[in-house]
Formats: C-alpha cells, sequence, structure tokens
C-alpha cells in the first residue's frame, strides 16, 4: 500500500516505522527543516520525504494525519485532504482528544479517528472513532487496515473529547499529581506503586475484569456489594493547575529522571513492554 504520514513528530515518526516495517511505501509530509535528516533511519526505499502535502497524498491509499492538536488546524487540513487524496483513500487522524465530527467537512465519509497509544509501532491499540458522517465501509477498512499491522483496534461508539485511553490516563494523571501536590508520595514513588500493582494487573485483564476477579467466587457483583460503597465514597483529588503548583511539579519529575537522557529511558520502556506484550500473548 502506498501510505501518506502528515506530521513528523514523534508520534508520526513512530507510524512510519510501523508502516513501513509491514512493507508499506511511505510517504513523510511535515514543514520541519531536518525532515531529511531524520527520516535517514528509515529504509529509502520505503520511505522517503514529501516534496509537499499534494505530493504525499497524490496516490495514497492511507493518509494518516499526526498535526498540531489545533481546530482550526485539522479543518482546513482535512477540507484539503478530502479535496486531494485519492476518492479511495482512508483519511485517518490520531488526534488525541479532538473528534472527527469537530474537523471533517461534510463531505468527510472517509474521515475517521485511528488513535494510538505512544509508540504505535511498540502499543498494539488503535482507538478507531467514527464521526456520524463517517461511513460504515470506512470503519471496516480501517479496521482491516490496523489488524494488518498487527495492531488491535477498537471501536468505539460514541465520540467524546480525549476518546477512552486518554480519558482513563487523564483521570488517574490528576489524582497522581494531586496525592504528589498533597505530599503524600514522590513522583518516583507513585510510579512505584504503579508498577508494582495497578500496572501488572491492567497489563493482563484491564480494570472490570480485575475488579470482577477481585470479587472472588461472587465476582463483580459481590465485590461492589461488599466494598463498592467504601470505595464510591473516596474523594478524588483536585489538583492545583496553577502555574506555580505546575512548575514545582514538573520539577519534581525532572528531579526523579532528569539524570537519564529521553532516548535511554524510551529504549527503556519500549523494551520493557515489548517483553509484557511478548508474555501476555498481544506482541505482533
Amino acid at each position: 500500500m502506498k501510505i501518506a504520514v502528515i506530521g513528523a513528530g514523534t508520534i508520526g515518526l513512530s507510524w512510519t516505522k510501523l508502516f513501513a516495517d509491514h512493507g508499506h511505501d511511505v510517504r513523510v509530509s511535515d514543514p520541519r527543516a531536518d525532515l531529511a535528516d531524520v527520516l535517514r533511519e528509515f529504509d529509502p526505499a520505503r520511505v522517503r520525504a514529501a516534496a509537499d502535502l499534494a505530493d504525499a497524498v497524490r496516490d495514497a491509499d492511507v493518509v494518516q494525519e499526526n498535526g498540531p492538536e489545533n481546530l482550526e488546524f485539522k479543518k482546513d487540513l482535512f477540507a484539503t485532504l478530502v479535496e486531494q487524496a485519492p476518492r479511495h483513500a482512508l483519511l485517518l487522524s490520531s488526534s488525541s482528544a479532538i473528534p472527527a465530527g469537530a474537523f471533517a467537512p461534510a463531505d468527510g465519509e472517509r474521515v475517521l479517528i485511528g488513535h494510538p497509544f505512544n509508540p504505535p509501532h511498540v502499543l498494539p491499540l488503535v482507538e478507531v472513532v467514527p464521526s456520524e458522517r463517517t461511513s460504515e465501509d470506512s470503519v471496516r477498512r480501517a479496521v482491516e487496515f490496523y489488524r494488518s499491522l498487527g495492531r488491535t483496534p477498537v471501536v468505539e461508539h460514541k465520540e467524546v473529547p480525549g476518546f477512552v485511553g486518554n480519558r482513563l490516563q487523564a483521570a488517574l494523571q490528576r489524582e497522581a499529581v494531586s496525592l504528589v501536590q498533597q505530599g503524600v508520595v514522590s513522583p518516583a514513588e507513585l510510579d512505584a506503586v504503579v508498577v508494582n500493582s495497578l500496572g501488572p494487573r491492567w497489563a493482563t485483564v484491564g480494570p472490570f475484569l480485575g475488579a470482577h476477579l477481585g470479587g472472588g467466587p461472587g465476582g463483580y457483583r459481590h465485590l461492589t456489594s461488599h466494598i463498592g460503597s467504601s470505595m464510591s465514597n473516596l474523594s478524588v483529588g483536585k489538583p492545583d493547575t496553577s502555574p506555580e503548583a505546575t512548575e514545582r511539579v514538573v520539577e519534581a519529575v525532572e528531579q526523579a529522571y532528569g539524570d537519564k537522557s529521553y532516548e535511554e529511558l524510551a529504549e527503556a520502556r519500549d523494551r520493557t513492554q515489548l517483553a509484557i506484550l511478548s508474555v501476555t500473548g498481544e506482541e505482533k
């Protein structure tokens, strides 16, 4: 297949690796001045820099957009993509929070969300989120496309900002920041709590099955009737979002992890996540 990657940031380059590793021809479009340099790590027979947006999408079968999280930018871009990409091309967005219905043009039946978790060449999930204008055929083709890449597409039934994964992540992150601000734990200590409890559990069963098993033979029903009320009465923290308070949390995270480079931390993350996926049978 011929795939256009629009935006060569962290997510776009990770998609590029995944697409190229599966034998597809990839054209990458991005205004960054060092685009040719960052693409040198890829096989030039598979991946090349596009001269411009029109060159990237001219004969594309799939377009994967990874541009700024800006509504007006996406409106303009997808209006252009509908006009310039071939009529059969899927127009997919890696949008982190903005639903396709907010930026898809009136004739955007091929426009939908294909939201990965970072990095998409490692983590299997792709949230496939159509708008009311997206055709069923486009949803079907998007699911088939991501499955062909060894990903795990989950089609969501309703558009909500942030979709599912990022909403769950945001809820946990808010409580994490609140606990650090209250002085309950440091950032590194909180990470240790998650890595040694919720992380392994949710990597294998997820929140609902984990709770169902937590109820013993009585399952989720037993859990909710016995400890559900005490858990529901826990007040969720409201972190201080002022610039001063935010800066203190940022400095605490940098103090915890600033002794290693981004490359070192990302390599260790990817290596560990691949090992976990190989054990759980999710590695593709």
